[in-house]
C-alpha cells in the first residue's frame, strides 16, 4: 500500500506509509502553510523506499567511514556516531531523523510554528517569539499527567525531543518505563534517549530479557538481550539504575549531545541538566 494523508483539522495533517506514522502541526501564513505542506507531502512519499534501498546497511554497527547514501541514512548514520564505539547502529536514529527530514520542508518564512511527530520523537520549528509546550510521558502503562509539560520557546536551542524505554514500540536494552531527551535536532535525541534508556539498568530477578533475534527476526540487534518485562523492585535498586543512567545522561550534556533529559523508572523521576539551570 503506498503513502497516504488526511487532514486532522485547521492546522494537522496525518502521513502514513508502512510503519512510517506522522502527525503534523503547522501555523502560519496560509499561502506558505500550503506550499510547505505540498512539498512535504513530495518528499514522504520518497522516504519509505529510500531507506528499505539501505536497510541492510542501517542495521549494521556504526563505523568510519559512512557507507550511506541517502539524506536520511546519512542523518541517521551522523546522529549515531557520537555514541560509538559502544554499540548503535543508525536505526537508533531512525524516527527522528524522518521527523527533521520532513520538518525541513516548513522552515521558512511565513510558517511561524512547525512540528512532526513521529511516534513520539518529534522535530521542531519556531520563529522569533513562538513556543512549543509538550506533553512529557513518565509511564506508558498510566494514565497521563496534564502537569508533565515541557515548554521548549523560540530562543532555546533544542529543535528535537525523543523518548526510549522498554514499554516503547522499540527494544531496549535497559529497563527504564521512559528517557526523554531535548537536543539540538530530532535525529541527535532519538539516538540519545536509545542510548540513555539502555544504561538505566541493573540486576534482579524480576527483570526478564530475551534475544531480540527471537522476538523479531530482522531486528538490528541480534542476539542482544532485550528487556521484556519489569517487575517491582526495591527502591534501592531502582535508584540505583536511575542514578546510572543519569550519569550517562550528564556525560552527554558535557559533550554537548544534548541539553536535557528526564529518566523514569515505576513511579521514580530524575531530571538531568546542565549545572545550575533547571528543565522548564
Amino acid at each position: 500500500m503506498g503513502p497516504v494523508h488526511a487532514r486532522l483539522g485547521p492546522q494537522r495533517w496525518h502521513f502514513q506509509h508502512g510503519p512510517i506514522d506522522l502527525i503534523i502541526g503547522a501555523h502560519g501564513d496560509d499561502e506558505a502553510v500550503r506550499e510547505s505542506l505540498a512539498r512535504a507531502w513530495a518528499r514522504f512519499a520518497t522516504v519509505l523506499p529510500e531507506l528499505t534501498g539501505e536497510l541492510a546497511l542501517l542495521r549494521l554497527p556504526v563505523a568510519e567511514p559512512c557507507p550511506v547514501r541517502g539524506p536520511i541514512a546519512r542523518r541517521m548514520w551522523r546522529a549515531c556516531v557520537p555514541f560509538a564505539p559502544d554499540f548503535i547502529t543508525p536505526m537508533a536514529a531512525v524516527a527522528g531523523s524522518v521527523a527533521q527530514e520532513i520538518l525541513d520542508s516548513f522552515v521558512r518564512d511565513g510558517v511561524h510554528r512547525a512540528w512532526v511527530n513521529n511516534g513520539g520523537d518529534i522535530a521542531l520549528h519556531l520563529q522569533a517569539d513562538q513556543r512549543a509546550v509538550l506533553a512529557v510521558c513518565a509511564d506508558p502503562a498510566a494514565p497521563p499527567s496534564p502537569s508533565d509539560r515541557v515548554v521548549i520557546e523560540a530562543d532555546s536551542p533544542v529543535r528535537g525531543v525523543a523518548t526510549s524505554g522498554w514499554r516503547g514500540r522499540s527494544f531496549s536494552l535497559g529497563i527504564a518505563d521512559a528517557v526523554t531527551v531535548l537536543a539540538c535536532e530530532a535525529a541527535q535525541a532519538d539516538a540519545a534517549a536509545t542510548m540513555i534508556a539502555n544504561q538505566v539498568d541493573c540486576e534482579d530477578e524480576a527483570i526478564v530479557r530475551r534475544p531480540a533475534c527471537e522476538l523479531k527476526d530482522d531486528t538490528d540487534l541480534g542476539a542482544r538481550l532485550v528487556t521484556v518485562q519489569v517487575g517491582p523492585l526495591s527502591p534501592a535498586k531502582a535508584q540505583c539504575a536511575l542514578e546510572r543512567g543519569a550519569r550517562y545522561a550528564q556525560s552527554l550534556i558535557a559533550r554537548e549531545l544534548i541539553t536535557q533529559a528526564m529518566l523514569s523508572l515505576q513511579g521514580r523521576s530524575r531530571i538531568v541538566v546542565p549545572s545550575k539551570q533547571r528543565l522548564s
